[in-house]
């Protein structure tokens, strides 16, 4: 089957956050929402659930998604663990929140690298701990890369846990098995436990590798809690329905008793669409991601010609490009700010990632829409004026 990603889908009048925070004249390029219509497989799995009729609780005892999932996990990297190891989540977010309750105590620390996506960044305040931060090094090229000395250097006596992004968001690196093994190495000395956010696990391009950290050693594998989702990979986000790997039995039971009462179960739909598209829903992945290469291509291409200014490294994964604004004349100060206004584009603010000067902007979208958005901005920054909608 062939999927037509350049469809335009209206979706205003459909309660979507992207499309509906800002003004009907506004392009939103923001929040990490594809605008691709899902697997027609997931359709048919939730129409099916939907016709009969009965939503009631779900019996998490059935082995089948348990099942289906360490068999991708298998197939994929490598990686063997039991089905028990699985344990659904209504998502990824309230994952790493639960873990970090049961790793850490009030006052305790964790420890994150920055750049990094908000909820990440608001983890410890949301907890009660302490944050300590570990800057990636960015290279010359706009390439970021871990700095392990430096993530050494920032722990603390009462940090307990590594709150790793991996692929990252919002610079786009997949980090190799070496940069990871690095890491991994300096919590071992240390003692630190690992909470891996690997959501874009499954969305790498040009052929790239994903090395799940919990995967890289057994003893690596005991002090991990590893988060998946279909969410971002098969543009299922509104579903909630997310996977927390924990082959340690002991500190899996300490998950489980942590969420009880407060993030406990997934809903039935959640739960239909993921098993559709886990099991039928790689055909049209990889068309995905050839789509989402090409749009990768045609916005590092566009900003290097034609945004004065601005500067972007090719994502390695995901569909989010970093975008440098520090150099970029009046949109120097403040760029969300400046695009949202004079462009009337919307894009993610790097300040909410702990870095002010910079953008994200999502590339998951038909082509005349990023066309047209970039074309907007480029008109911003050499003076023009863009076309309202």
């Amino acid at each position: 089957m062939t999927y037509d990603f350049d469809r335009l889908i209206d979706r205003r009048g459909t309660h979507s956050d992207k499309w509906q925070k800002y003004g009907p004249d506004v392009l939103p390029l923001w929040i990490a929402d594809m605008d691709f219509q899902s697997p027609e497989p997931v359709i048919r799995a939730l129409r099916e659930r939907v016709e009969h009729g009965v939503f009631g609780y779900l019996a998490f005892e059935q082995p089948e998604f348990h099942e289906l999932f360490a068999d991708r996990l298998l197939k994929r990297y490598n990686w063997r663990v039991s089905p028990d190891a699985v344990v659904l989540i209504p998502g990824v977010i309230p994952g790493f929140n639960v873990a970090g309750r049961v790793l850490a105590a009030p006052g305790d620390g964790l420890i994150l690298q920055t750049p990094v996506y908000p909820p990440i960044l608001r983890a410890a305040s949301s907890i009660g701990l302490t944050r300590q931060e570990a800057p990636l090094a960015r290279r010359a090229d706009g390439r970021y890369a871990p700095d392990v000395d430096a993530f050494a250097a920032a722990i603390r006596e009462r940090t307990r846990f590594f709150l790793l992004c991996n692929p990252h968001n919002p610079v786009g690196r997949v980090f190799s098995r070496d940069e990871l093994t690095r890491l991994a190495e300096v919590c071992l000395r240390r003692g630190l436990a690992i909470v891996a956010d690997e959501i874009h696990c499954e969305l790498t391009l040009d052929g790239q590798r994903h090395t799940p950290i919990a995967s890289l050693a057994p003893e690596i594998s005991e002090r991990t809690i590893t988060l998946m989702a279909p969410s971002k990979t098969f543009n299922l986000a509104g579903l909630k329905c997310s996977v927390a790997i924990i082959p340690n039995a002991a500190l899996r039971e300490k998950f489980v008793a942590g969420r009880v009462d407060l993030v406990q179960t997934v809903n039935v739909l959640g739960y239909a669409a993921a098993v559709a598209a886990y099991r039928d829903g790689q055909p049209w992945l990889d068309e995905l991601l050839r789509y989402l290469e090409a749009n990768r291509d045609f916005v590092v291409e566009y900003v290097r010609a034609r945004l004065p200014g601005v500067a972007v490294a090719p994502p390695e994964a995901t569909y989010l490009a970093w975008l440098d604004c520090r150099n970029a004349g009046p949109a120097a100060p403040d760029p969300f700010t400046f695009f949202l206004e004079k462009a009337r584009v919307a894009l993610s603010d790097g300040a909410l990632f702990g870095a002010g000067g910079f953008v994200r902007l999502n590339f998951g979208c038909p082509r005349s829409i990023l066309t047209e958005a970039l074309d907007r901005m480029s008109l911003a920054l050499t003076g023009g004026r863009p076309a309202r909608a």
